[in-house]
């Protein structure tokens, strides 16, 4: 039976450690997490052969401590959606990225991906991922080189290394202060909220039958 109903989901906690070590602790944790990103690649269409380009020896980007084809969400810290993002995929991507343990990230590689491509007129094109989830940083490109994936990387890295690991800090993280009390202590952000929330039929424009 089938239900429009939101999933109210508990606001994720990363543990003790990570949120009351002194701030040497918590360089290390940072550093340890930045470097060792198991990556989910979404890949939907021609984006997707520039990142297993990108993960190649040319430019083998699992020296910057980036590691490809995680076993699955549940194994990955980091989502690439890469190329164009349908009202029918768009249920997918939202179960996938729900099933990731926090902290998680996201990657939106490509022009198809960030806003619909040269497809953002079809009835059928989701206007970039960012209406599904949150996206951490956008690749521009069409399609974009292996080396602006790279580039992406880097800056993502760069948002790790200065994070605290607290509930409280990763609902701010999604969207800032204020939201929904899921009775752990923490207020969820509005951002993450909503998007924690969403239905398959809400993550669509109508067409698709929320999956049974």
């Amino acid at each position: 039976m089938s239900t429009d109903q939101p999933v109210m989901l508990p606001m994720p906690r990363v543990g003790p450690l990570s949120e009351h070590a002194p701030k040497p602790i918590r360089v290390v944790l940072n550093w340890g997490r930045r470097y060792s990103l198991w990556v989910f690649n979404f890949g939907l269409a021609c984006c997707a052969i520039e990142f297993i380009a990108a993960s190649m020896g040319r430019h083998d980007f699992i020296r910057l401590g980036v590691i490809p084809f995680a076993p699955g969400p549940r194994q990955a810290d980091l989502m690439v959606v890469s190329g164009t993002v349908t009202d029918k995929m768009a249920p997918a991507i939202r179960r996938l990225y729900d099933q990731m343990p926090e902290p998680k990230y996201v990657i939106s590689f490509g022009a198809c991906s960030n806003s619909g491509g040269p497809y953002w007129d079809s009835y059928s094109v989701t206007k970039g991922v960012d209406q599904l989830i949150p996206v951490d940083v956008y690749v521009p490109g069409c399609p974009p080189r292996p080396e602006a994936l790279l580039h992406g990387i880097i800056k993502l890295q760069e948002q790790i290394a200065g994070e605290r690991l607290s509930g409280r800090a990763i609902s701010d993280r999604l969207g800032g202060a204020g939201g929904v009390d899921h009775g752990d202590g923490y207020a969820a952000a509005p951002r993450y909220t909503a998007h924690r929330t969403a239905s398959a039929g809400e993550v669509t424009r109508g067409r698709v039958e929320r999956p049974s």
